[in-house]
């Protein structure tokens, strides 16, 4: 049994969104026509990429979301790993920009909240500092009009508030997309491998 695996019953069901349905499990594999489908995921919460291994009549494609845990409330899926970017399959590799970008915008409020909650990691350098073409005075801009004007509402809105600041649903996708690709990145803000 996976660390993801174990999971309290009452604990909250966590989905993962299907990037690749491999049904004869992987290519290399030698045994590939007596082996179990396997599916490439991007968890929901946390951004972990897993290999989940299917139910032999799992009747899913890419874009579905399928329950990982806790262990009781999964259906269609057997077994749950850790991935690596590196690991995917082409599909699913081109297919987590896509995944992404539908999460942030089915959850618009928990990354607008990610601007409103952001605080500083050392004396020099604040989270907001890690979001692609957030430098010093931008920074500066998002905390001052939170501070006086209260939280932001929407992506909408932050646009609005904060001259300079294009596109800010795509700043976190950017970010989310370099955290996923590399696994050496020292300040990890949405991709997380705890349970």
């Amino acid at each position: 049994m996976t660390a993801s695996e174990s999971g309290d019953a009452d604990a909250t069901v966590e989905y993962a969104v299907l990037l690749d349905v491999l049904r004869h499990g992987r290519r290399n594999d030698d045994r590939r026509f007596d082996s179990a489908p396997i599916a490439y995921a991007l968890g929901e919460t946390n951004f972990r990429l897993l290999e989940l291994t299917l139910e032999e009549d799992a009747d899913v494609s890419i874009g579905d979301r399928v329950a990982i845990a806790p262990t009781a409330d999964r259906e269609l899926v057997q077994r749950v790993e850790e991935s690596s970017f590196g690991d995917l399959s082409n599909t699913a590799s081109s297919e987590v920009e896509y995944v992404v970008e539908d999460i942030v915008d089915a959850d618009e409020k928990r990354f607008v909240d990610f601007y409103n909650d952001a605080q500083p990691i050392t004396l020099r350098l604040h989270q907001l500092n890690l979001l692609p073409g957030i430098g010093k005075k931008l920074r500066d801009k998002i905390l001052e009009e939170r501070k006086r004007y209260g939280p932001f509402e929407s992506f909408e809105d932050l646009e609005e508030r904060v001259s300079g600041l294009h596109h800010p649903k795509e700043v976190i996708v950017e970010r989310i997309i370099e955290e996923l690709h590399d696994d050496d990145v020292k300040y990890k803000t949405f991709v997380r491998n705890d349970q």
